[in-house]
Order: C-alpha cells, then sequence, then structure tokens
C-alpha cells in the first residue's frame, strides 16, 4: 500500500499544478484554493453556503474567506435566499461563467490529448475507480 499512497502523492502535487493553471486562466489573482468551489457553484445556479461547505469540507471561516475573496474578483455573488431571509445563495457571476464555459472547450482538448491513446474502457474504468477510492475516503472537518 505505500506504492499506493506514494503514486497518490504525486498525482496530488501534478493536480495542484494543474489547478494553479486553471485558475489562473480564470483570473490571474484567483488563488487556486479557490478554484475548486468555483466547480462547484458551476453545476447549479446558485448554492447555499451550507451546502458548500459540506461539498469542499473545510471550515467555514475559511470557506467565508474563499468566497469574500471571489466576490472581489468578481467571480462569484451573493443573493438572497428566496427560502430564507437570513441566509445567502452564492452564484457565479454571469462573466465568471463565460469564461468557465469558454475554457471548457481548451480543457476538453488538453485532456482528449492526454488520453488519445487510451482505451475508452480503460478511461470509463478509471473513472468507476476513482470515485470508489474517493468514497471510501474518510476526511474530517477542521
Amino acid at each position: 500500500m505505500i506504492g499506493l499512497e506514494q503514486g497518490l502523492v504525486i498525482l496530488w502535487r501534478r493536480v495542484r499544478g494543474l489547478i494553479r493553471d486553471r485558475a489562473s486562466a480564470v483570473h490571474p489573482k484567483l488563488d487556486p484554493v479557490c478554484y475548486p468551489m468555483l466547480m462547484i457553484l458551476r453545476r447549479a445556479d446558485a448554492v447555499a453556503m451550507a451546502d458548500l461547505h459540506a461539498d469542499l469540507g473545510i471550515e467555514k471561516s475559511t470557506l467565508t474567506r474563499r468566497i469574500d475573496s471571489t466576490v472581489r474578483l468578481g467571480l462569484v455573488e451573493r443573493t438572497p435566499d428566496p427560502n430564507d431571509a437570513r441566509a445567502r445563495l452564492l452564484a457565479l457571476t454571469p462573466a465568471c461563467r463565460q469564461r468557465l464555459s469558454e475554457l471548457e472547450s481548451v480543457h476538453t482538448e488538453q485532456w482528449r490529448t492526454r488520453l488519445s491513446d487510451w482505451d475508452s474502457t480503460d478511461i470509463r474504468r478509471l473513472n468507476e475507480l476513482l470515485g470508489r477510492l474517493g468514497d471510501s475516503i474518510e476526511v474530517h472537518d477542521g
């Protein structure tokens, strides 16, 4: 199992570099730690902070700082929650959503190139196995 952990560390290091590049492509001042939050927000029109907190598994104060940072950059906006006057929903700004859409085709092509010599069955199996691995990892908040 040590080989597996070493392989995951190498993969994690490379993925962090990839996320750095992707964050910079969205906005030159975007902190890469905020990029996963943008990817979650991209899946919906608006997301409650509690749901975002659950998806990211980070402390609320850390999440608030990340939200504040992306709001200052014009990437995320807070809107009133129609179901709870005390709460706010978070959404990508139209400009950010547009930028992410523009980048999607570039990223898709990059993955196609990287995996061009892979069999499609292997790609589906990798996706399945990564999902199983992710589901098996228990992460503790804070």
